[in-house]
């Protein structure tokens, strides 16, 4: 029994702190490395020297998207679309800069827009799926408190199978939306790759650069996909490998 209640007690809170270990490092390299990436991109200035905004303004009304509001935001790759307030959201490194790497992050949030505008199918669930997502990630943290707390007496007397079904579809509900988000995120890219292209923003070189950085930037989406399909794994792992 103490052989056990040890294993499980390991188990349940020595794993899965490995699993986000592992990842976060992941994450950290891949981080540093877009960050470098934006960095070099942005020391080239852009031979049609459009800034973020206007690149963003073009693309929007090219899509006829009248609608849709321009807006600068503080701090540092905070940029995105929001979809209830309409605002294509540009950091200020964005907004004002005439670069490769200001006009790919520029154009692909537009792409966002084009999205919403368009009701691509891939957005429309990832934004149904937004409010219990925010709910099961602020109850996550508890549950798993909860369980590093009570465990070891838990254990002791019954395995935590129904627990374990709680977490798992908490975990299922992260895993998705991460995954869901991929597409999302991809195909805003591919349009606003194909538009800067079509419409003659940049040149081939500039082209080639902003495609770079959008690929780091996926990467990021990438790699939090993959962190939270090996938890939900691990979880289902756990629940396959109980006695009961």
């Amino acid at each position: 029994m103490e052989i056990k209640l040890l294993l499980s007690f390991t188990e349940v809170h020595i794993f899965p702190m490995l699993i986000a270990g592992v990842f976060m490092l992941i994450s950290m390299y891949i981080g540093n490395k877009l960050r470098s990436k934006f960095k070099k991109y942005s020391e080239t200035p852009l031979v049609s020297g459009m800034t973020g905004r206007e690149v963003a303004q073009k693309m929007l009304d090219d899509h006829g998207l009248n609608d849709v509001q321009v807006i600068c935001v503080e701090g540092e790759l905070t940029d995105h679309y929001n979809p209830m307030k309409k605002t294509v959201n540009l950091s200020r490194a964005v907004h004002d800069g005439a670069n490769a790497a200001a006009t790919a992050v520029a154009a692909h949030e537009c792409g966002h827009a084009v999205q919403h505008a368009t009701a691509y199918s891939m957005l429309k669930f990832r934004s149904a799926m937004v409010p219990i997502t925010n709910i099961v990630s602020s109850l996550m943290p508890m549950l798993m408190m909860g369980v590093a707390i009570g465990s070891s007496f838990l254990y002791a007397s019954y395995p935590l199978t129904e627990v374990l079904y709680i977490i798992i579809a908490m975990n299922a509900v992260v895993a998705l939306f991460a995954l869901i988000t991929l597409p999302v995120e991809f195909d805003a890219s591919k349009r606003a790759l194909a538009w800067i292209q079509k419409e003659g923003v940049v040149t081939s070189s500039e082209y080639a650069m902003s495609k770079d950085a959008l690929k780091w930037a996926a990467m990021t989406y990438v790699v939090a996909a993959l962190a939270a399909v090996a938890q939900l794994l691990y979880w289902v792992m756990m629940l396959l490998g109980s006695d009961d």
